[in-house]
């Protein structure tokens, strides 16, 4: 998943990446900081948009689906609401006012969302049986260390966490 992932997470990190485009300070925080803040972000927009891809596809896997995210995704809601949180204080950081910082979380935060509709068609417009497999697995996966964020993106929340939360 961590490697499969790694176009969509670039995409993602060029986003948040840009938010500091502007001045100095932003300038030098946009290292291993934001793209970890990225990766882990992009991890968490991926998962979320393969089960919008499921959902629309394969109506059967629905409802076996909707249960295993529902519970991973509160497994990780406060991780996921940190790193958001921090994003977030990083664009407020990089506008010189209120306005620019309404402009700016709008341009990323859709961005972001474009990227998780874009990652949702990927998804749909694999060979229809891949895509039924993948979506059949998912509830499972969802279980499995292998989209426990907290274990996917140890070393990325590392770098995150050695920084005050704003």
């Amino acid at each position: 998943m961590h490697a499969s992932a790694s176009t969509f997470l670039v995409s993602t990190a060029m986003a948040v990446a840009l938010a500091f485009t502007g001045t100095t300070r932003a300038a030098e925080s946009t290292g291993s900081y934001a793209s970890s803040l990225a990766s882990v972000y992009g991890g968490y927009i991926r998962i979320a948009a393969l089960k919008d891809a499921c959902d629309a596809a394969v109506p059967p896997s629905r409802d076996a689906t909707a249960k295993a995210y529902a519970a991973w995704e509160a497994q990780h809601r406060g991780l996921v609401q940190d790193v958001q949180k921090r994003v977030q204080a990083m664009i407020r950081a990089s506008s010189s006012n209120n306005d620019e910082y309404v402009r700016n979380i709008g341009k990323y935060e859709g961005e972001i969302l474009l990227r998780r509709k874009e990652y949702r068609d990927d998804m749909i417009g694999l060979e229809k049986n891949e895509l039924i497999q993948q979506c059949e697995r998912l509830p499972g996966a969802l279980k499995g260390p292998g989209m426990d964020l907290a274990k996917v993106y140890a070393a990325e929340l590392k770098v995150i966490r050695a920084r005050k939360s704003p």
